[in-house]
């Protein structure tokens, strides 16, 4: 599955029922969203400091599925996302950094 078909899916669950499925009951509290971010993130730092990569690599899933949910939960789009990343590409990472 690519980043793309994940988007469009968790696009698709944002009309399923949250009793029935996560993804819609994330869609619909975003500050639950967020914070399920957050623990996903803070468990792939945790596998990446273990040296396992098959455990970091399901913890990398975990947190784009739940980056992707918390930013549909809250209007942001791939698309907006890959925008922006290509806006960043017209200039070097410090640059960048820098203009922030």
């Amino acid at each position: 599955m690519s980043i793309r078909d994940l988007a469009q899916t968790i696009a698709a669950r944002a009309q399923a029922d949250a009793e029935t499925s996560w993804t819609a009951r994330l869609l619909a509290n975003p500050d639950k969203a967020a914070e399920k971010f957050g623990e996903e993130a803070v468990e792939a730092i945790i596998e990446a400091t273990k040296g396992d990569a098959a455990r970091l690599t399901s913890e990398a899933a975990d947190v784009v599925y739940h980056l992707l949910v918390m930013c549909a939960a809250h209007g942001v789009t791939l698309d907006a996302i890959e925008a922006e990343l290509a806006r960043r590409t017209a200039q070097s990472g410090l640059q960048e950094k820098a203009s922030r």
